[in-house]
């Protein structure tokens, strides 16, 4: 969908990464603070995301120093910046996890617009198996099983809904199988919420990023099973797992216009324990990032820190002695 936009012109072209909300409040501290937005700023000024901008170091640091009081205050810097610099009319950022912040992001940016993706959970619990990066109990160390996967996935798009619902007029959901099998009708009720002319052609014409290159988990796989994006669960899971998948998620997945295939079901034992727990422990995890000094702990190796102006090490240290008061970040397409 993000390539889809870029490609489609008048929107400035930037394949950056700025989880402000996500990570680097969480390990710094709040904006407003002289101290943690130094350190936020000269974080960011390492890492790959301020490298894909293409801008200025010294000019843009000054105007993030001088101009941040929130993560939107961040994020509308450095993209009108980008955007100033192509000629472009407007701008968009994107993250998955963005929903979880959506009323933060709102909060600070009210002119934002949300798209949220919505894809059947049966395909991504199969691609963050496959993955084998998603542990959602931080103490077990084994790949996620296809039970948690899909309660992961259930938790972020009811969390996203819920978030959703809260602002109806500048947010609206994208199922990712009518847009890859159906893209002239999505792509025109997408067109009329951003009040932007997304014109399939052009954007074919195009084809930025993903749409040249895939980064799936899959796409190493020849096998057409595998290849294929839509419904790569019914090739690739057995009937109990697609059973078992059902009957956690299968309240979301029809939420979500997705059909069933197994009848409903009493769930198991362990599995009521999951459905019950697991939504629980990523609340609390999510709250305990954000509200408490634990923000502080958060990975920063997606940003891909270097040492061109200081070494991921003195990053590491600054960000220990950093203001542990954390908030939480979201895709937001500015009007």
């Amino acid at each position: 969908m993000y390539d889809m936009l870029l490609s489609a012109g008048g929107f400035a072209v930037y394949r950056g990464y700025l989880p402000v909300y996500k990570l680097l409040i969480p390990r710094f501290g709040r904006m407003h603070i002289a101290e943690s937005r130094k350190r936020i700023v000269e974080t960011w000024m390492h890492s790959k995301g301020f490298r894909r901008s293409g801008l200025d170091a010294g000019d843009l640091a000054t105007r993030l120093l001088e101009g941040c009081r929130t993560g939107a205050d961040f994020i509308r810097i450095v993209m009108d910046s980008v955007a100033r610099q192509q000629g472009a009319s407007r701008w968009a950022v994107y993250d998955p996890d963005d929903v979880l912040y959506l009323p933060k992001i709102k909060a600070d940016m009210p002119e934002a617009l949300f798209v949220h993706i919505v894809r059947d959970g049966r395909d991504i619990a199969v691609s963050l198996k496959k993955m084998g990066e998603f542990r959602p109990i931080p103490w077990n160390r084994k790949p996620a099983s296809l039970e948690a996967t899909a309660l992961y996935w259930r938790w972020m798009v009811q969390t996203g809904r819920r978030h959703g619902r809260m602002f109806p007029d500048d947010y609206l959901e994208v199922r990712y199988e009518e847009l890859v099998s159906t893209p002239h009708p999505t792509l025109e009720k997408l067109g009329r919420f951003l009040e932007q002319d997304l014109d399939y052609a052009q954007i074919q014409r195009n084809r930025l990023g993903r749409l040249q290159q895939t980064n799936s988990s899959f796409r190493d796989s020849r096998a057409p099973a595998e290849s294929n994006p839509i419904a790569r669960w019914k090739k690739l899971l057995s009937p109990e797992q697609v059973a078992r998948l059902e009957a956690l998620v299968g309240d979301c997945l029809q939420e979500s216009g997705y059909e069933l295939t197994t009848q409903k079901r009493k769930l198991a034992l362990r599995e009521a324990w999951m459905r019950s727990v697991y939504p629980a422990l990523l609340d609390a995890k999510l709250w305990l990032k954000a509200r408490t000094p634990a923000g502080r702990f958060s990975d920063l190796a997606a940003l891909e820190l270097t040492d061109e102006a200081g070494s991921p090490s003195e990053l590491a240290e600054n960000a220990a002695e950093a203001d542990p008061v954390a908030e939480p970040d979201v895709a937001a397409g500015r009007k």
